[in-house]
């Protein structure tokens, strides 16, 4: 009889996760993944006007909003076959491609790394040689001597206090645990570092967007920023100016820095390339749209059947046929009324129907999505390897760039199929934010040089027909596939389903029992301590889950909160 581990809540996410282990012999040999939350946005959408669903859909989530303003109006534009301005779309790919920077800095630093860096070792690093490993990596700034010795003086002083502060956590000193008193220094410097540079992603969402988060600009059919360069109060080249300032600051930390680290990480934990697998049919999308209509795009998405790259088939425009007819969710295993099979989202329910948890039958509230039949992988990793699979040709620099550094490290070869486990999910992020870098950069040129030619124009107003119309709006979101799906009569929406990246990742079995990716990545893992199960932790955080994403609360009973009055 093995052991059955219990995580709930799953921490340094972002909403509410269990994760249940059975352990044999050292190892996972079942598990399952359950959202404990529900979310019920998709019934508070029906009957509503279609253009105020991204105002609505944001509120999805705290933190990655952006990208469900992003799907929702697409969707509706989908829905009316409408264009977008070419102002419209650059100033969107800005807002999504600085969000999804911002989004995997601070996952790496704030949310996953400490699962691999042993804060408390730090205290025992040589400042002077962790300036020269770091100087032997990286022309990075901010990796002197005296910065090393000026972040062992404040981690001091966190630890004389007799507290760790932000860096509290329950597995320092874990056997899992092997980097270098000097290495864990490197890391906690950067992870300080970090927080100043997430903030820089942040403003030009925030200046684009109107604020942060929950942006206010978006609009079905465009952008409601005015373009006019002798005014204060809208987009000027001031603030143009500036943005750029801010992506070229990025652009040294991730190049310089995160890339560096990942690397660095997945050379002295070498063995976690052999780790964390799971399923390897991987699901991404083509986004940055470069023309009005989305059927040109900067970044290539698509699906691979078994981690095979030669079989990768792509996805070319918004309205691809082959995205929109493979997309089911069951709730054979989810906490929602069903027995009808797996429905396509344009038929999706979201009726509730709670059982408590149970191992054999319903145990989520997370929906179980599957494209053609089959539970897939989403994320950066799809992403990835989708680019690679495209022979896109910056993405097969980042990633042999990095391949070959973190083999320079670990004094060996390290091929690509090292990508499918835990610390290759690290890799592909750090290679996607390397890239999103770049587009950041050259869609802000494409809009500077757009806006030279006289074109100010950031929407085309939508018109409404009599009668049933349906649309997808599909995005890659930092944590992958995300799609909005809406159905509109009259004007009005008759049904609206989200599927998110979570929804993919976290998914329970499926109609045919299947289990979810989460799931099948933690088979086998190690567990070299039940009551510390950090291995666990490494594996699910590598996803960067988002169940607010997947889980929220409606009241059915339409008790009254808080009454509002507009004066």
């Amino acid at each position: 009889m093995g052991t059955r581990i219990t995580i709930d809540p799953i921490t340094r996410i972002e909403g509410h996760l269990r994760i249940d282990c059975q352990v044999d012999g050292g190892k996972v040999t079942k598990s399952w993944a359950s959202g404990q939350m529900w979310r019920g946005v998709e019934e508070i959408l029906l009957g509503r006007d279609p253009r105020d669903a991204w105002a609505i859909t944001q509120r999805i989530c705290g933190v990655c909003t952006t990208v469900h303003a992003i799907a929702s109006v697409r969707a509706v534009e989908n829905a009316l076959n409408l264009e977008v301005p070419l102002n419209a779309q650059y100033i969107r790919n800005l807002i999504i491609t600085a969000h999804a920077i911002h989004d995997h800095i601070v996952h790496f630093y704030h949310l996953s790394a400490l699962d691999w860096v042993d804060v408390t070792s730090a205290l025992k690093g040589d400042p002077a040689k962790t300036a020269l490993l770091a100087e032997s990596l990286s022309t990075w700034s901010g990796n002197s001597q005296q910065e090393f010795t000026k972040v062992k003086e404040r981690l001091s002083g966190f630890v004389g206090t007799g507290q760790l502060g932000i860096f509290t956590n329950g597995y320092w000193g874990h056997p899992a645990m092997k980097l270098s008193p000097e290495v864990n220094l490197l890391a906690v410097t950067h992870y300080l570092q970090a927080l100043d540079v997430q903030r820089k992603a942040n403003k030009i969402v925030a200046v684009l967007g109107s604020k942060t988060p929950h942006i206010q600009n978006m609009a079905v059919g465009g952008v409601a920023n005015p373009i006019a360069l002798d005014s204060q109060s809208v987009l000027t080249v001031e603030r143009l100016l500036a943005i750029k300032t801010w992506i070229d600051e990025l652009a040294d930390f991730v190049k310089n820095v995160y890339l560096v680290d990942v690397a660095a990480i997945g050379a002295f934990y070498a063995d976690w390339t052999q780790i964390g697998t799971g399923i390897t049919d991987y699901l991404s999308v083509p986004d940055i749209p470069l023309d009005t209509k989305g059927t040109q795009f900067a970044l290539p998405g698509g699906y691979i059947p078994g981690g095979d790259l030669s079989k990768f088939h792509a996805i070319k425009s918004f309205s691809d046929p082959y995205f929109r007819d493979g997309v089911e969710e069951s709730v054979k295993h989810a906490w929602y009324k069903g027995g009808k099979g797996a429905l396509h989202p344009y038929k999706g329910e979201t009726v509730p129907e709670y059982t408590d948890f149970q191992d054999n039958g319903k145990y989520s509230w997370v929906k179980s999505p599957t494209f053609y039949s089959k539970p897939a992988q989403v994320g950066p990793l799809a992403r990835v390897l989708a680019m690679v699979a495209a022979n896109y040709e910056p993405a097969v620099k980042y990633v042999t760039q990095t391949l070959d550094l973190v083999g320079t490290i670990a004094k060996t070869k390290v091929p690509v199929a090292a990508l499918h486990s835990t610390i290759g999910r690290h890799a592909a992020r750090a290679v996607s934010c390397a890239l999103q870098v770049d587009v950041l950069g050259s869609q802000w040129q494409m809009l500077v040089d757009n806006i030279a030619k006289g074109d100010v124009k950031t929407f085309n107003k939508p018109v409404f027909p009599k009668g049933e119309i349906s649309g997808v709006g599909f995005h890659e979101a930092p944590r992958g596939v995300l799609s909005h799906w809406v159905v509109i009569k009259d004007g009005k929406i008759t049904n609206y389903q989200a599927v998110v990246p979570t929804t993919w990742n976290a998914a329970p079995r499926n109609e045919n029992d299947a289990i979810g990716p989460y799931e099948a990545s933690l088979l086998n893992t190690p567990v070299a301590d039940p009551e510390r199960p950090l291995e666990v932790l490494r594996t699910v955080h590598s996803f960067d889950p988002c169940l607010a994403c997947a889980v929220h609360v409606l009241d059915d009973e339409q008790r009254e909160v808080v009454k509002v009055k507009v004066l």
